[in-house]
């Protein structure tokens, strides 16, 4: 039999709470300045620490209830409020200071996703480009150590864990209830502040996030076995198809296509086809992730798939998609290659694309610079170079050349030397004659390319396939310039595709290519399955799967009926075996 529960009057539960006020009120007597101390500590973490960069009743208010939550965390643990608070000041500021370095990088804030999927990749790219990281927190540790023991032993306050949960409780209940109430927009990580308040709602979208749908979008319907949807495992022999050439062509669009901006004499023609035809790429990132597009051309899928998780789908995806475009082109005797612009360990990129079917990555390290933002004909020169060594009679190649010469900012000339000859400003702000100016520089670069290629393989067939990865981030306030900022915002956010369009284009080299999937207006996902028809490479359970939706929807894949159809494809190829573990 179970004893009789304890009831407490609320005058009995009165006298206990002041009882304990006189016991908290005789330890700061008895120790003023352990009391001032631990005090100062909260007020330097709450109107020093946090007021730098949280801004806003909301944000604030979330931050302080994410600092509360980590003193009672530490305190449920330690039961001692003095090396709580400074536990807790240690990691809120080396959270922020994380932050402002990602946000100095990638031009996104922490987030709680940054934590959940940690692997070698990151802590390699941080020690690229920290390389005495390791020697600093040694030494950070050998000096806070000793303190954090001297504050252990001089703490006298206790708090009991069962207190210090609820509070805990208590805090989290309420960081959960505002982000629920007021969720973190897509575009608010981008801002470069409110570190710990969009860390903490992070949190709460990214675990809502997962619990609802898991890492990817799929129908919970079983579609297909993996018998039916297993890859061809040979290709055609005999057959000789042509070395393809990818050139992703940063930040790259037709800038005409916003109102009132003047271009020189010829510009269409850079994004004419070699059948003189103009064609639009509907791309996933405005102004923003390249890695979204890379995503789309290795395995033909969306990144949107992943919803509120999308920034991080090349880590989240490393080796757990087996179909794509570098494997099907395996299948037929392809060597494949990326000429990689940056560390290879950025966004576990060299584990994402070693793991769709990239034979030889060949990152900034190994082309032998050390800054990523280098002239267009450097990168055509590291591909003509590669080209001459590896390519076959019996072999075809796949090469991904990266430019990154019009990537941001525009505000200042880069490389003057490299402008054509007779290149004049157009008469539009300096910052969009510079995009133009660099725009032009890309077209001369590419066109020397294509003639060395000819020049170096006058009877070996060539594919070259460019595009855009996504607008630039001025294309945004081009686009529409009487919009108001929060419209804008909402259009971006509905995928409105204005800010989403860039081009693609497809040149050949002793070599006719099937254009029949060369829609005029095609989603970046399909652009894999477009490259293999254009090259004659038959295509395997997935891709003819795929290619019914792409007609069914007119080049549209993750937008077609609201995301419907992408999710049932999704659910093919986990069925099939050739998604696992998402």
């Amino acid at each position: 039999m179970l004893p009789s529960p304890i009831s407490v009057s609320p005058a009995q539960a009165g006298r206990r709470f002041k009882e304990r006020l006189v016991v908290v009120w005789q330890y700061v007597r008895q120790w003023p300045l352990r009391t001032a101390l631990i005090a100062a500590i909260h007020t330097l973490a709450i109107f020093y620490v946090l007021a730098s960069v949280e801004y806003g009743p909301f944000a604030t208010t979330l931050a302080l209830l994410t600092w509360g939550l980590l003193n009672f965390l530490f305190l449920a643990l330690f039961k001692r409020p003095g090396i709580s608070a400074v536990l807790s000041l240690l990691l809120v500021t080396t959270l922020i200071v994380l932050s402002q370095f990602k946000f100095g990088i990638t031009q996104l804030t922490l987030t709680f996703l940054d934590f959940l999927i940690i692997d070698r990749d990151t802590i390699s790219f941080l020690h690229s480009i920290f390389p005495q990281l390791r020697t600093w927190l040694l030494i950070a540790a050998a000096v806070a150590l000793p303190i954090l023991w001297l504050i252990w032993r001089a703490d006298p306050f206790r708090l009991r864990r069962r207190s210090a949960l609820a509070c805990a409780g208590v805090c989290l209940a309420g960081i959960v209830g505002l982000s629920a109430a007021n969720p973190e927009k897509p575009w608010e990580p981008f801002q470069g502040v409110n570190h710990i308040s969009n860390l903490a709602r992070s949190g709460v979208v990214s675990v809502s996030h997962l619990t609802a749908t898991g890492w990817i979008e799929a129908d919970s319907k079983s579609l297909v076995s993996s018998a039916q949807a297993s890859p061809m495992t040979t290709c055609e022999p005999g057959v000789k198809r042509p070395n393809i050439v990818m050139v992703l062509d940063e930040s790259s669009f037709d800038v005409s296509a916003a109102p009132g901006v003047k271009v020189p004499a010829g510009y269409h023609d850079y994004f004419k086809s070699a059948d003189g035809q103009q064609r639009a790429l509907i791309t996933e990132s405005s102004g923003g992730p390249t890695w979204y597009t890379e995503f789309n051309i290795f395995t033909g899928l969306s990144a949107r798939s992943f919803g509120a998780l999308k920034f991080y789908v090349t880590r989240i995806a490393a080796g757990k998609i087996s179909r794509g475009l570098p494997q099907a082109l395996q299948r037929c005797g392809y060597k494949t290659f990326s000429l990689y612009p940056t560390y290879g360990n950025f966004l576990s990129a060299r584990s994402f694309q070693e793991g769709a079917g990239i034979d030889g990555f060949i990152d900034m390290a190994a082309m032998g610079v050390s800054e990523d933002m280098q002239p267009d004909r450097f990168y055509f020169d590291q591909a003509r170079d590669l080209i001459a060594r590896e390519s076959k009679t019996d072999q075809p190649v796949f090469v991904l050349v990266y430019l990154t010469a019009n990537h941001f900012p525009w505000t200042t000339t880069y490389r003057d030397d490299l402008t054509p000859a007779g290149w004049q400003a157009p008469g539009n702000t300096a910052e969009v004659d510079e995009y133009i100016r660099r725009q032009a520089m890309t077209a001369a670069d590419y066109k020397a390319f294509v003639a060395q290629l000819q020049k170096d393989h006058p009877t070996e067939p060539f594919l070259l396939v460019r595009f855009g990865d996504h607008q630039p981030a001025i294309a945004q306030k081009l686009l529409e310039p009487e919009l108001p900022q929060p419209k804008r915002a909402d259009r971006i956010m509905t995928h409105d595709v204005r800010y989403y369009t860039t081009y693609y284009a497809i040149d050949a080299l002793n070599y006719r290519p099937e254009l029949a999937s060369a829609l005029p207006v095609l989603d970046a996902a399909y652009l894999p399955l477009m490259v293999q028809e254009a090259a004659r490479v038959p295509l395997d359970p997935s891709f003819v799967e795929q290619k019914k939706i792409m007609l069914r929807c007119k080049g549209v894949f993750y937008g077609c009926k609201g995301g419907d159809e992408a999710s049932r494809f999704n659910r093919w190829l986990i069925d099939a075996g050739l998604i696992k573990d998402l």
